[in-house]
């Protein structure tokens, strides 16, 4: 008895598209039969990206979006579904971080953080679900996905970054509480909390004395790849991920275990 994730006919909108996990999650669904919608304020980059997109047979879109700002995510999702057609898949990508102890952040970094993480996650998710619901209400078997991208450091606090732990530790409430709510319209609503993965943003420091330190006191000395989240992100935004619905799903090869 074999499983296939079939995502043709559907519409995936990522946030913070433009680098990062953001950019491998949209090739994933892209080569997975899905058409993406890329958006990020870095309008140049997404582009590029769906340039990439085109070349390997995938389709995607670019839209302007500025999660911090309330007028922008109800106009990016507007324009995605303008382009694209109704949203099936929503991952909430978008994220910042600081590195400092509590003692010394500012009322403007606790507000860079907590806008973009928390605060344009929620209104994100929620501009999308009042989609989602008001076609669920027209046809009610209709499926849709929201995925949140929290992070281990939600889950447990890490030091330096103790700003960005509350931050996705909101998250992962925003994501049960989206789940109980929206459920009923078949909005099933999960997060991804990844361990430490390396990108083309901390890779250098991942090359550092400092990095090297941190992943020998890692359970298996070493960092994930963004290929690493492929099979959990196409397994939660898949119709087979029906009966999932809260879940908040380490990919941190056992760090948050130890």
């Amino acid at each position: 008895m074999g499983i296939e994730m079939n995502f043709e006919g559907k519409i995936a909108l990522v946030t913070g598209a433009s680098s990062g996990l953001g950019a491998r999650f949209a090739k994933v669904l892209a080569q997975a039969g899905a058409q993406v919608v890329l958006a990020s304020r870095r309008i140049e980059r997404l582009k590029e990206l769906r340039a990439e997109i085109e070349a390997d047979g995938g389709a995607a879109h670019v839209v302007s979006l500025d999660v911090t700002d309330y007028g922008s995510i109800k106009a990016a999702i507007a324009h995605a579904e303008t382009e694209a057609g109704p949203i099936d898949i929503l991952v909430n990508n978008s994220g910042v971080s600081t590195t400092q102890r509590l003692i010394d952040v500012t009322p403007d970094d606790y507000a860079f953080v907590m806008d973009t993480n928390q605060r344009g996650a929620f209104f994100v998710a929620q501009e999308a679900a009042k989609r989602m619901i008001a076609r669920a209400k027209g046809d009610p078997k209709k499926q849709h996905r929201i995925i949140n991208i929290a992070s281990v450091a939600g889950l447990r606090v890490l030091p330096q970054i103790g700003i960005y732990c509350v931050s996705k530790a909101a998250v992962v409430h925003m994501t049960k509480s989206m789940a109980v709510e929206w459920g009923r319209y078949n909005i099933n609503v999960n997060a991804i909390c990844p361990g430490y993965i390396s990108t083309e943003i901390n890779q250098e420091h991942f090359e550092s004395e400092q990095g090297k330190n941190l992943i020998n006191m890692l359970p298996r000395k070493r960092v994930g790849e963004p290929k690493d989240l492929d099979g959990l992100l196409l397994l939660l935004a898949s119709d087979e991920a029906h009966f999932i619905n809260g879940a908040i799903m380490t990919a941190d090869d056992g760090m948050s275990a130890n």
